[in-house]
């Protein structure tokens, strides 16, 4: 088969997103090298292309990008058999040419909460999205939540969803020297225990709830944050200092050293109000650092029985599971044993051979 993905955020996106549409590239050159792919997208270190063809703006697209993502790139798609957009949208008029399509869903999160994100945005976002519903061939749902919003909020046909989970980089599966560690912790200064959580420095994120917690529970440690630098990120500095909780920042880590960062920390706490999977969750799973996570959406999905939850608008439940972790040492190693257990179910094996299994079906 003849495979392109839509590769803009394999090629420029650090986050979800990316690290997602980096992962789906990895897997099928290495699962299914047989087939030849093509990546749209304008290349960069980010994505190593390997085997893959690119394919990127030529001529008079190349100052207009976005446009040729949305639907100039059609007039590049002789041969293919498969196009998959990973990233929840695909072509305008791409149901026009006689090929298959696929396209990844992972949330609905614009939808489901509107006061975050602008009216622009928003009706962008809606529009992409509904014309991928109601024109491709099959959809991927990243989890069940993801599946039931997909119905809800935009009308898809339940019978072309297949729910296929996604992994996470295979750098969190492999061991952390002592040497790395005791790099790592010298290197950014790290204390000698501390609460870990990981993401975008936003609200929907609620690293506000778990400044709240650790304040109620009087969890007497300090608290890294890896995330980007913003406005929003100074805000919640002067509410930890408020509360009296030591947050410390790591606004610019390099991906290699993150493995690390999830080792050292004594529990990982991703409190998050809303994700289409919660991949950090599977990261600190992997890595054998205990999770607390939110109730609702997805989280028991990733999560499963190896994690503790809490609700996260009631910080005091989120300050109570914390505790529980870093008072109890039977608790905390039977969720590092059960969050091995966990993880496997994400293995690359199964993600890739659930990739397939759509791929053959749009075959027959």
């Amino acid at each position: 088969m003849k495979i392109a993905y839509d590769a803009k955020r394999a090629f420029a996106n650090r986050r979800g997103l990316g690290n997602y549409s980096r992962d789906v590239i990895r897997l099928m050159l290495h699962y299914a090298p047989q087939n030849e792919y093509l990546l749209f997208g304008k290349p960069s270190p980010l994505c190593p292309a390997g085997d893959a063809q690119v394919v990127q703006p030529q001529g008079v697209w190349q100052y207009c990008p976005s446009l040729w993502r949305s639907f100039g790139c059609l007039n590049e798609m002789d041969g293919i058999d498969i196009y998959h957009g990973l990233s929840g949208e695909l072509p305008f008029g791409i149901h026009r040419l006689p090929l298959k399509t696929v396209v990844t869903m992972h949330d609905a999160i614009f939808m489901r909460y509107p006061e975050l994100y602008s009216a622009g945005y928003r009706r962008m976002f809606a529009r992409k999205v509904q014309y991928a519903c109601d024109h491709a061939d099959l959809i991927i749902a990243i989890s069940e939540q993801t599946k039931q919003d997909m119905m809800t909020y935009f009308h898809a046909d339940e019978s072309k969803i297949r729910v296929v989970y996604q992994g996470c980089n295979n750098r969190f599966r492999e061991p952390v020297t002592e040497e790395k560690l005791a790099r790592v912790k010298e290197q950014y200064s790290l204390p000698e225990h501390y609460v870990l959580t990981v993401g975008a420095i936003e609200p929907r994120k609620n690293l506000s709830g778990l400044i709240e917690a650790m304040s109620a529970a009087h969890i007497d440690l300090p608290l890294v944050a890896v995330g980007s630098q913003n406005t929003y990120a100074a805000q919640l500095a002067q509410l930890a200092r408020t509360k009296g909780v030591d947050l410390r920042y790591l606004h610019s880590l390099p991906f290699e050293d993150l493995p690390a960062v999830y080792k050292l920390a004594e529990v990982f706490c991703y409190p998050s109000l809303f994700e289409g999977f919660g991949i950090p969750i599977l990261e600190s799973m992997c890595i054998g650092t205990p999770v607390v996570t939110s109730t609702g959406s997805c989280f028991a999905e990733t999560g499963g029985e190896a994690a503790l939850y809490a609700d996260p608008l009631q910080p005091v439940q989120i300050g109570e599971q914390l505790t529980r972790v870093l008072t109890d040492k039977s608790l905390r190693n039977r969720m590092i044993a059960q969050g091995h257990l966990q993880a496997d179910t994400f293995a690359d094996e199964r993600v890739a051979a659930n990739l397939i299994s759509v791929y053959n079906t749009l075959k027959e």
